[in-house]
C-alpha cells in the first residue's frame, strides 16, 4: 500500500525529490537515471549527496523501485504508487470547490479497540485529505470528497465498520459557520495560505528554463500539501477575509509563467 505523503516537510530534499517524481517522471516513460535525478535536484539548489539520500528514502517509501537499463543504474515508479499520484494530480490541478448550499459528505465509524492502530490511520488520513472532525467517530467534509473517503476505507480495510452519508444541510447547535470553525483548525490553514502568499506573491516569469523549473519545483513543492490540508468549504461558512482565494489564483498564475519553460528545461 503507498500512503500519499502525509508526513512531508516541504523544502527538504525528500520532498523536492517526490515533487519531481509526480510532476516529470511519467512523462519520462517513467524512468530515469540516478544521474539525471541528480541533476534535476542540482538544478533547485541539492547538493549531490542529499539527492543520494534523498533517493534512498524515497525508494524505501515505496515511490520508487531500482530498475537498471542498459548498463545505466536507474529508477522507475513503483506501479502501486501510480494511484497515488493521479490522486495528486487531481487535487492540484483540478481543484473543486464546494459550492454554498452544498453537499457534505460524513463518516460515521467505530472499531473494536483490536483495530486500534487502524483506527489512528484513519483518523490520520481523513485529516490528511482535509476532512473536519465533528466528534471522535464521525467526521465531514464535502460531498466531492466521497470517492477519496471510500478509498481510504477500503485501503485499510475497514469499510464494514464506517457508514458514509451525503447531506445537503447539517443542523448543528449554533450557526453553521460557528460550527465550521470547530470542526476544522482554520486559523491553521490560512496559515498555510498567508505563508505561501508571503513566500511567493512576488514572483514572476524566470528569465531562462533552468530557473523556471528551480521556481516551478520550489512552488510546487511548497502548494501541493495545501490543497490536502483546505477543502475548500463552501465561502459562506468561511471568514470573510480568507486568503485560500487568492492563495489558489496565485499558484495558477506562477503555474502558467513557469510551468512550459521547466518542462523544456527537463526534455532537454
Amino acid at each position: 500500500m503507498i500512503l500519499d505523503d502525509i508526513d512531508s516537510r516541504p523544502g527538504s530534499a525528500t520532498s523536492i525529490l517526490r515533487t519531481i517524481v509526480g510532476a516529470y517522471l511519467r512523462g519520462l516513460g517513467g524512468w530515469a537515471s540516478i544521474a539525471e535525478l541528480i541533476r534535476l535536484m542540482n538544478a533547485v539548489g541539492i547538493s549531490s549527496s542529499h539527492a543520494r539520500t534523498a533517493v534512498l528514502r524515497v525508494k524505501n517509501k515505496g515511490l520508487l523501485d531500482p530498475a537498471p537499463l542498459g548498463g545505466q543504474s536507474g529508477y522507475r515508479i513503483n506501479p502501486d504508487a501510480l494511484p497515488m499520484l493521479e490522486r495528486g494530480d487531481r487535487m492540484i490541478f483540478e481543484p473543486r470547490q464546494q459550492r454554498d448550499g452544498g453537499s457534505w459528505c460524513l463518516v460515521s465509524f467505530s472499531l473494536p479497540e483490536s483495530q486500534r492502530a487502524a483506527r489512528h490511520q484513519l483518523r490520520k488520513r481523513l485529516a490528511w485529505i482535509g476532512c473536519g472532525t465533528v466528534s471522535t467517530g464521525l467526521w465531514i467534509g464535502p460531498a466531492f470528497l466521497t470517492d477519496v473517503v471510500e478509498e481510504i476505507l477500503s485501503d485499510l480495510e475497514l469499510r464494514q465498520w464506517a457508514t458514509v452519508f451525503i447531506t445537503d444541510t447539517p443542523h448543528p447547535a449554533g450557526p453553521l459557520r460557528e460550527a465550521v470553525s470547530r470542526w476544522w483548525d482554520l486559523d491553521a490553514i490560512a496559515a498555510l495560505h498567508h505563508g505561501f502568499i508571503d513566500a511567493f506573491g512576488s514572483w514572476g516569469p524566470a528569465d531562462d528554463p533552468g530557473r523556471a523549473f528551480a521556481n516551478y519545483v520550489t512552488v510546487l513543492d511548497r502548494w501541493r500539501i495545501i490543497p490536502y490540508r483546505d477543502p475548500r468549504l463552501q465561502p459562506a461558512v468561511l471568514p470573510a477575509d480568507w486568503p485560500g482565494f487568492e492563495s489558489a489564483a496565485l499558484f495558477d498564475r506562477l503555474y502558467w509563467e513557469l510551468a512550459g519553460d521547466a518542462d523544456r528545461f527537463v526534455s532537454r
